[in-house]
């Protein structure tokens, strides 16, 4: 039954693909980084307002929450985010990214949509419109959100902090998906531990600068900063289990002026990557002690100052609407529906059905040329061959990208939206 109220909603697919794919490629053209989303929201929000939806736009800054309700019934709420990233992008497509812009030091930045958050807003606002023009085969209240600024872990709480609660129903479910390096028309779906927890650290180490040739007069803080680094690439090998899993990566290393001028400082930032809240503990507990630990053994003058610049919280789907999607997934896609694998990749998307106290499911749609994918599998060159995202040559194909991540949404939602 519900296969079928999908396949009622999605044969109007058909009737607006084109104007799908024009607006993929113009809001690709057209990227805008985090809580800069103008463009993009207002895009969502005329759009859904000619749907018939009540649209509150400006949310957190320029967050869209768009209700259609449509009769009693379950209310499903559906999340797209809409901003992208410092990248400059190198596709080669006609409709490539040329837009840059100026920071408040007058550095001028490329923009591009490396991650792939034009094709979730596209996708929502298609469902939106499906769901629109068939409500004679549902029943309840959709609600489409578009959330700035997921790059930087700030856009839900944003919208949290500016009153999202009180200007959107209490949904019954939060849905959301992202497209991944996987083969476009493939669904994965996973309960559980889906999206790893991410905390990035500033570290400023602390050392008394000299001449180079007179290192007994210093304390290296380059020294220090290269011995920390080796040491907290044993926190994974050596203090976790072989069945845990967690990345910790030193990305950034700053120190000195010149070769032969010892500094007085040196600032080291990480990125840690973990799925539950014991290990992200244990882990984050083992990188002071280690950075704690080597500035005493170098003689440090002062204590290292260890700062939190961003966090985000680990993606772990609710086990009963996994389910009921997944189902759902099998019935409509066939051999197409998956159970993916873990990602490192993290989402604040949680937040928003954690403020409400609602229920999610989080689940992955390929978006790789599928004879690419395949031929690249078949040599073993997945890696080196098929571009992920953040990548400069990140591109989802438009098709069957789009259509999948339309059929997805509509599908999940009608999950819980009856006739």
């Amino acid at each position: 039954m519900r296969s079928e109220r999908a396949r009622t909603v999605l044969a109007g697919l058909d009737g607006i693909r084109t104007e799908l794919e024009d607006l993929y490629e113009d809001l690709h053209r057209h990227p805008e980084l985090g809580l800069q989303e103008h463009r993009t929201a207002g895009k969502a929000a005329d759009a859904l307002r000619g749907f018939g939806y009540e649209v509150t736009d400006g949310i957190g800054g320029t967050g869209v929450v768009a209700v259609l309700a449509n009769g009693e019934g379950p209310v499903v709420m559906a999340r797209a985010d809409m901003d992208a990233l410092p990248v400059r992008e190198r596709t080669g497509l006609p409709y490539a990214s040329t837009v840059t812009v100026t920071d408040e030091d007058g550095t001028e930045r490329p923009v591009a949509h490396a991650c792939g958050h034009d094709v979730h807003v596209t996708c929502l606002i298609g469902c939106a419109q499906l769901m629109s023009r068939a409500r004679d085969a549902w029943k309840g209240t959709f609600v489409a959100l578009f959330q700035p600024s997921e790059e930087n872990g700030d856009g839900a709480e944003a919208m949290i902090d500016d009153g999202l609660t009180s200007k959107a129903p209490r949904p019954d479910v939060v849905l959301a998906q992202h497209v991944l390096p996987y083969p476009a028309g493939y669904v994965g779906t996973r309960t559980g531990s889906f999206l790893s927890a991410a905390d990035s650290l500033r570290v400023t180490l602390h050392g008394r600068g000299a001449h180079g040739s007179m290192p007994q007069s210093a304390v290296d803080p380059v020294v220090l900063a290269a011995m920390i680094v080796v040491r907290l690439q044993t926190i994974v090998s050596r203090e976790l289990a072989a069945t845990t899993p967690a990345v910790v990566t030193v990305g950034s290393v700053h120190a000195g002026t010149g070769p032969n001028v010892i500094p007085d400082s040196a600032v080291v930032q990480l990125n840690v990557r973990t799925y539950d809240d014991a290990s992200r503990t244990q882990v984050l507990d083992a990188v002071e002690r280690i950075v704690k630990a080597e500035c005493q053994a170098s003689r440090s003058p002062e204590e290292p100052r260890i700062e939190r610049i961003s966090s985000f919280p680990p993606t772990v789907n609710d086990e009963a609407p996994t389910r009921r999607v997944a189902e759902a997934f099998a019935a409509y896609f066939g051999d197409a529906a998956h159970t993916i694998d873990p990602q490192t990749a993290s989402e604040d998307m949680s937040e928003i059905p954690r403020a409400f106290g609602a229920p999610f499911t989080y689940w992955g749609i390929g978006g790789i040329d599928p004879d690419l994918y395949a031929a690249a599998a078949k040599k073993g060159t997945l890696a080196q061959d098929v571009p992920v995202n953040h990548s400069s040559a990140f591109a989802p194909v438009v098709q069957p990208t789009l259509d999948t991540g339309v059929s997805a949404l509509t599908v999940a939602a009608l999950a819980w939206l009856g006739a």
